[in-house]
């Protein structure tokens, strides 16, 4: 074994040792004791994260620099680390909030669009994007009978996903892995059940580019395309955390999809109308969805031969 490699390798043990015991540390703390230590890391993570804070001011500032001072979009950025620290101890805690009932902490409107769509025993498709808290979305969802899987990202160390896809298991609902499970979430919507996917980020799945607060971003077709192919719904549902750090569920009414004889064209369309609902509930809270990412990273001309 080379040096690079045996360096390599105690470097990821030694983080997923880090890991596995600050999870097991924050399961015994209360939630609002958790919640304080991460936001407290949030706060430590925005100074000394030059690069994601970088990208998130800078996202800011390209989308609300016309409205917001430099001062203010700073505060914002900050806002998305402390943010996305609650989150993560929720999600840490997801067994422990599992356990003394999850709809202690959640309320939901507009069930009745989901229940329609279930009753038709034909499938749908749910999305969501990198925003609030998708995980305790989807555990709420599973907890009250709504059928579904999800596709999500593979972790870099196979053991960290483990954990993550064990998380899902337990809450009720099925992890498939990006890229690798299509005759899955064929199968699923065929048995009348839901998928959710989230395609608010620039990856390597088949895309189109479509208007994303004014700017190209190139966004995954696979709703678009499976909802066409299958004659399915395609119904945004949200997350979001609320001042007393519960969380609100938001189930909007279906996607009006386009369906003509150009597939390109319809596949183009509701795209845009997925982008849509998720720009229009990223506007309302800014601070919620993750600006560190590099969204627009893909562009038009890079992609011309």
């Amino acid at each position: 074994m080379s040096a690079k490699i045996l360096y390599k390798k105690t470097r990821d043990d030694l983080f997923y040792l880090l890991v596995v015991g600050f999870i097991g540390l924050l399961r015994l703390l209360p939630r609002r004791a958790t919640i304080a230590l991460m936001r407290t890391l949030g706060r430590l993570g925005f100074l000394v994260a030059g690069g994601p804070r970088r990208r998130t001011i800078a996202h800011l500032s390209m989308v609300y620099g016309g409205e917001k001072s430099p001062a203010e979009i700073k505060i914002l950025a900050r806002r998305v680390f402390i943010h996305f620290a609650t989150a993560a101890a929720d999600l840490i805690r997801m067994p422990v909030i599992l356990k003394q009932d999850i709809n202690r902490l959640v309320t939901a409107t507009g069930l009745e669009h989901l229940d329609r769509a279930f009753a038709t025993g034909k499938g749908l498709l749910m999305i969501t994007c990198h925003f609030g808290n998708w995980e305790i979305l989807g555990a709420w969802l599973a907890k009250n009978g709504y059928r579904m899987s999800v596709v999500g990202t593979t972790l870099f160390d196979p053991r960290l996903d483990k954990i993550l896809v064990e998380t899902r298991d337990r809450a009720g609902y099925t992890n498939i892995a990006r890229g690798k499970g299509t005759r899955e979430i064929i199968r699923t919507l065929k048995k009348g059940e839901a998928v959710g996917m989230l395609i608010d980020q620039d990856t390597k799945a088949d895309g189109v580019f479509v208007n994303f607060f004014g700017r190209p971003a190139h966004t995954p077709t696979g709703p678009a395309v499976l909802a066409r192919r299958l004659d399915l719904p395609i119904i945004p549902i949200f997350s979001y955390l609320q001042d007393d750090l519960t969380y609100r569920i938001e189930c909007l009414p279906p996607l009006t999809l386009v369906k003509s004889d150009d597939e390109a064209h319809d596949i183009q369309v509701n795209t845009q109308k997925c982008s849509d609902a998720y720009e229009a509930m990223i506007r309302r809270f800014p601070e919620q969805w993750v600006w560190m990412h590099k969204r627009w990273k893909t562009q038009p001309d890079q992609l011309q031969d």
